[in-house]
């Protein structure tokens, strides 16, 4: 497929999340190997800048030390081995963990030095692309244009109650890149902002579609998908399967920890939000399992 790749902001942030194994690492220098095919700009740049280290905090939450009152041995038992050896673990697991809160200091302090997911990044932000709208290009002056026109008329993509155009910016940036280079695209996101996602396969917004084959062509292909790994396969990349199972890890772990929203009584079309108890949000038109956008925290949840 000679397609280039469009890669929303939720999928560097993932990035993360990645808890064990080289996989996701394996990615990321797979997105700097292949900048040039790459649809990206100051947007996205912002978007990733703006959210990374509060992801960061997140994804730390889960990280915690033992409970060492649930291992602590009675004091007759003080010197046998096995109590020895879970003293000495602790001590061990205790400097180790203190050396990591520095590490993660630094990363949240000077992520150029740092944080590998941020160099990178910074490497493709930078890179002198056709396909980079960076904030030295007058092109970006007419994409915005577009951009406002779709939003004020209500075209997707957007996020239920969003309030910024950024997603429209993103979406005519495509479309200008498509109509440029004459390849097909590939849009790889976690969020229902493109499309929907019934039973494992992507499916892109019905406007979209329509849009794009009138926009561009009824023959170019544009494919939606949330895995990054199948995106690079589609353009003949060869990607490891142990990067394929990292990242079908992290989808899995994203989805577990996404909370649903809370039904209300007598009104389908509202649910509670997860995250500020009394607020609510009109999920009219969403089918359950679809990941919708808290307007008051900004955060994911899935309609119940």
């Amino acid at each position: 497929m000679d397609a280039l790749i469009f890669v929303d902001t939720n999928i560097f942030l993932d990035f993360y999340r990645v808890r064990s194994g080289g996989g996701g690492l394996e990615l990321l220098d797979l997105i700097e190997a292949h900048k040039d095919i790459l649809i990206t700009g100051s947007q996205v740049e912002m978007e990733y800048k703006k959210n990374r280290q509060r992801v960061i905090l997140e994804a730390l939450i889960a990280q915690k030390t033992p409970d060492w009152s649930g291992l602590s041995s009675p004091a007759f038992l003080a010197n046998a081995k096995p109590a020895k050896v879970i003293a000495k673990s602790k001590k061990t697991i205790t400097a180790q963990h203190s050396k990591l809160k520095k590490r993660i200091a630094s990363i949240l302090d000077k992520p150029n030095l740092s944080d590998p997911v941020f160099k990178t990044l910074s490497h493709v932000f930078r890179h002198d692309s056709d396909y980079n709208l960076s904030r030295g290009k007058k092109t970006r002056f007419s994409v915005r244009q577009l951009a406002r026109k779709r939003f004020v008329l209500g075209y997707p993509p957007r996020k239920q109650n969003d309030t910024s155009i950024g997603d429209a910016v993103n979406w005519e940036w495509i479309v200008e890149c498509a109509k440029s280079s004459g390849k097909d695209i590939i849009i790889v996101t976690r969020d229902s902002d493109y499309g929907c996602n019934y039973d494992g396969q992507f499916h892109l917004n019905d406007w979209l579609r329509l849009e794009f084959k009138e926009r561009i062509s009824r023959k170019r292909r544009i494919v939606l998908t949330d895995r990054l790994a199948e995106a690079f396969k589609l353009v003949a990349v060869s990607v490891s399967t142990e990067a394929e199972e990292e990242e079908k890890t992290i989808v899995a772990e994203r989805l577990r920890l996404v909370p649903e929203g809370i039904p209300v009584p007598g009104k389908p079309h509202l649910v509670e939000s997860p995250y500020s108890p009394g607020k609510y949000v009109d999920v009219e038109g969403f089918p359950p399992g679809t990941e919708v956008r808290d307007p008051y925290t900004d955060k994911i949840f899935l309609v119940p």
